[in-house]
């Protein structure tokens, strides 16, 4: 005999019914059996760190690092040092309003990338030491974004990005972390 509609959704409900409290069962289980393996675990005294995690620590800082200041070498030589030595932002230049804001952003950018940068090296003792001395220069970097978004930066400006950018990655392949000049895209710049 043929099943009809309306007889072959009340056997699938008591069935879905079924599986929906089966699932939330299990879960409740799962999760309750988690909770004691933490209280277990809290019990016995906190963990203590491995050789192996402060290895695995330092070499994410240094990871962290490379990215972070290739990331600011790259912004800062693609859209500051590459335009203003082929005179963009040169009175009368053409398209000189884009890329003035687009070094603007570039400056905010680059001063963000290398903070980021030396914080992730204070993960690594050798890298920690090597850029240390650079956090002033980096702080001087801190208004030259809003100065090259007006249009006042000039060649002893732009030659200080290139000076600290310079020294970060000196800084970087004395303590074995080669920093790589990566151009952000136009959406991380403003983002």
């Amino acid at each position: 005999m043929p099943r009809t509609a309306s007889a072959s959704r009340a056997v699938s409900r008591p069935f879905t019914r079924g599986v929906v409290a089966l699932v939330l069962s299990c879960t409740l289980l799962l999760t309750t059996a988690a909770c004691n393996d933490d209280d277990t675990q809290s019990a016995s005294g906190a963990a203590t760190p491995t050789a192996s995690s402060t290895f695995e620590q330092q070499k994410l800082a240094k990871t962290r690092f490379v990215a972070n200041a290739g990331l600011a070498a790259g912004a800062a030589y693609q859209w500051i040092v590459k335009p203003y030595r082929a005179g963009k932002f040169a009175k009368g230049a053409d398209g000189r309003t884009f890329a003035l804001v687009k070094a603007g952003l570039a400056g905010a950018f680059t001063y963000n990338r290398l903070k980021a940068a030396v914080n992730n090296a204070k993960g690594d003792p050798l890298l920690s030491k090597a850029v240390a001395p650079l956090s002033a220069g980096i702080e001087s970097l801190k208004d030259l974004g809003t100065k090259l978004r007006k249009g006042e930066a000039g060649a002893a400006d732009v030659g200080a990005f290139e000076s600290v950018i310079n020294s970060i990655k000196d800084a970087g392949r004395s303590a074995g972390a080669e920093v790589v000049d990566q151009v952000p895209s136009t959406a991380q710049l403003g983002g």
